[in-house]
């Protein structure tokens, strides 16, 4: 399964298995654990590790906000996230803040034409601190998500608890995951079996009268 930098970032919101949520951002050791995670999502970049530090956090933390108002913007008319749904960035503010954290990282063309292979076209970097180029390679993955054809594809995930954003890999999935489809499937049954002993109280009542 594909695997997008964006929704990496995103997903650093997700359920704590106990009812509640938690941020695998919480803190700058737990960022640097993150940044290394999806090292190999960050093409050109040196993934700062144990280097990462409060200024860092505050700006990955400040775009994730932005991508996630923006995911929620693309799933529309479908349900977002209920992580945040009633605090997201406004649609403008969230796409200011993106853009500008794209731009803080020139970026140059550059031509690869391997002997039997056709022409290939990669982006390197022009320059810049290395947390500059991490945050603007995450906003430039958000970009290119919301920008690609996947975007008509993204959806919430409507299991119960669930806070993730996922990309169908077919029309009529629900759910990011097995455990997920499992768990709502479980609900709906239980839910299924209340309203029929709900439905089946009166009926016993009158035969017993």
């Amino acid at each position: 399964m594909q695997r997008h930098l964006a929704l990496e970032l995103a997903s650093t919101i997700r359920h704590d298995g106990s009812g509640g949520v938690a941020d695998d951002l919480d803190t700058v050791p737990d960022t640097a654990r993150w940044l290394a995670s999806v090292a190999d999502l960050l093409p050109g970049t040196q993934v700062l590790g144990s280097g990462a530090d409060e200024d860092l956090r505050d700006q990955v933390l400040a775009l994730r906000g932005a991508v996630r108002a923006l995911l929620a913007r693309a799933v529309r008319p479908g349900p977002p996230s209920p992580a945040d749904a009633h605090r997201l960035l406004p649609a403008e503010q969230a796409l200011e803040r993106l853009n500008s954290a794209a731009a803080r990282e020139p970026v140059v063309p550059r031509l690869r034409w391997d002997e039997g292979d056709v022409p290939v076209v990669e982006l390197r970097s022009g320059g810049g601190a290395c947390d500059t180029r991490v945050v603007a390679a995450l906003a430039r993955s958000a970009i290119a998500l919301l920008h690609g054809p996947d975007r008509e594809r993204l959806r919430a995930c409507t299991a119960p608890r669930c806070v993730r954003y996922f990309v169908q890999s077919h029309g009529r999935q629900q759910w990011c995951g097995t455990a997920c489809g499992n768990r709502a499937r479980a609900a709906r049954h239980y839910e299924r079996q209340v309203l029929a002993r709900s439905a089946a109280r009166p009926l016993r009542s009158v035969v017993e009268s």
